[in-house]
């Protein structure tokens, strides 16, 4: 008889593809269980681990990203082993994995963008909101990029934490970024920026607004910035004002906002303008640059169902722009090899457990995060998500046959990668870079100085190998 997985003498074989929260906290979930023997290696795109917490958490929300001392723990565990620098799909496949792991969880998240799907989107100057996030944070896929941030006037459509991010990064003094994080070449760019105002559009109202309580009131402390909203634009509708007796986050929002249009203007040097109920419907070129939007005002509509809809009133504006950024939504991309849902951007799955051909479940292959539930909620709501998924994990391990005893050798992945000659990269190396960053930093009195190239991150990796 065929020893138990998870065992002594047959541990659970976990494979994890991506280093983000979602795959941390499905490690760590894992290693959790009392009575589960279990050996976990998680494959990450780039060097550096962390995911959205190092590439996407703004450079001065430096509080947030304190939760990679829980990621550390679980990558110190003796028996997780971190390999970066390996491209799934490309250094190891789909059928490597399932054949030297028992389990497979894609923790992938979800990095593309939903278009807006309008005339005129895709002239120069035209960006997802993700692509700029990416370039500020030293992402080595968008640090270059190029910016023209020679007008005075930039406009983000969406009004979710991700389009405040960016307001408040365009808006901000850079001697305050320059306390921080941020990448070098965003901080130099944006310190001969001349942009003086950031408009941002969203397409309900005020109460629908999807930004949290500590995003806004952030808007209301920046240094030499004032928020201006029309205070037309604060006066709800009654199913909206009526709707706040249950939403305390929206509720304190639309206060925090009243209190902005009561103050006005004071003359700051730059703004942050707030409109709602607005719809971009056409970007204007000029040169084949971006020149202006024309957006079209809104009226809620209550829907069948209760929800409020943003329904076009035939009345237009236009406002010049030198550049958009469009924060409207998010979806994955497909990896090779597993399954894709291309109508919902994410890995099709039920409880986690990844199926093809909607009721096909395929043995041992699971799915967290982002790629699992689309993109929602934030770093947190990894957590208990990761949890449900290693439930479904945990509840299948008795119906999983489970990997051949000739391929348990732990050894035979890294066999596998030096074979095709991948310079992968291991937690201890990463800690080698991590310490080069936060020394780097610590000379300017920053947390620390990214590297934002691939080849610079491993040079200095190879040279403290040494």
């Amino acid at each position: 008889m065929t020893e138990q997985l998870g065992t002594a003498t047959r541990p659970l074989r976990v494979a994890i593809v991506g280093a983000g929260p979602a795959g941390f906290y499905a490690a760590e979930a894992l290693l959790k269980q009392k009575d589960l023997v279990v050996h976990i290696d998680m494959f990450n795109r780039l060097p550096t681990p962390y995911g959205l917490v190092r590439e996407g958490v703004a450079p001065d929300h430096q509080s947030i990203k304190a939760v990679t001392r829980v990621y550390d723990k679980v990558a110190a565990t003796p028996n997780v082993r971190y390999f970066g620098n390996v491209i799934f799909g490309r250094d190891i496949v789909h059928e490597d994995v399932k054949q030297l792991y028992d389990q497979v969880v894609y923790a992938v998240g979800a990095q593309s963008d939903r278009k807006m799907g309008i005339t005129g989107e895709d002239l120069d100057g035209s960006f997802p909101a993700t692509i700029f996030v990416g370039w500020y944070n030293g992402h080595p896929d968008y640090r270059d990029l190029e910016f023209n941030l020679s007008h005075e006037r930039v406009l983000v459509v969406g009004n979710g934490n991700v389009a405040m991010d960016v307001a408040r990064i365009l808006a901000t003094d850079p001697d305050d970024l320059a306390k921080t994080d941020i990448a070098d070449h965003a901080l130099e760019a944006l310190r001969k920026s001349k942009v003086r105002e950031v408009v941002m559009l969203g397409r309900r109202g005020p109460a629908q607004a999807a930004f949290t309580n500590p995003e806004l009131k952030e808007f209301g402390e920046l240094n030499g910035v004032d928020v201006i909203i029309d205070p037309t634009d604060i006066v709800l509708d009654e199913v909206s004002e009526a709707s706040l007796s249950d939403d305390k986050t929206a509720r304190r929002n639309v206060e925090l906002m009243r209190t902005y249009a009561e103050r006005g203007t004071t003359g700051a040097s730059r703004r942050i303008v707030m409109k709602f109920l607005v719809s971009p419907v056409g970007v204007i070129g000029s040169g084949g640059r971006v020149a202006a939007v024309t957006m079209e005002h809104n009226d809620l509509k209550q829907a069948a169902d209760g929800s409020l809809r943003a329904i076009g009133s035939g009345k237009y504006e236009t406002h010049q722009c030198g550049m958009i950024l469009r924060s409207v939504g998010y979806r994955g991309s497909p990896i090779p090899g597993v399954p894709f849902s291309d109508s919902s951007g994410t890995i099709p799955n039920v409880a986690g457990r990844v199926f093809h051909n909607r009721d096909e479940v395929l043995p041992g292959e699971y799915v967290v995060g982002w790629a699992k539930r689309g993109p929602s909620g934030i770093i947190g709501t990894n957590k208990p998500d990761s949890v449900s998924t290693v439930s479904s994990m945990l509840e299948d391990l008795a119906e999983i046959e489970g990997i051949p005893d000739e391929k348990r050798d732990l050894n035979l992945i890294e066999d596998l990668l030096r074979a095709r000659r991948v310079d992968y990269v291991s937690y201890n190396d990463w800690q080698i870079l991590d310490a080069h960053e936060i020394a780097a930093g610590a000379a300017q009195g920053r947390p620390r100085v990214k590297e934002t190239r691939v080849a610079e991150m491993m040079k200095i990796i190879r040279a403290g190998r040494g």
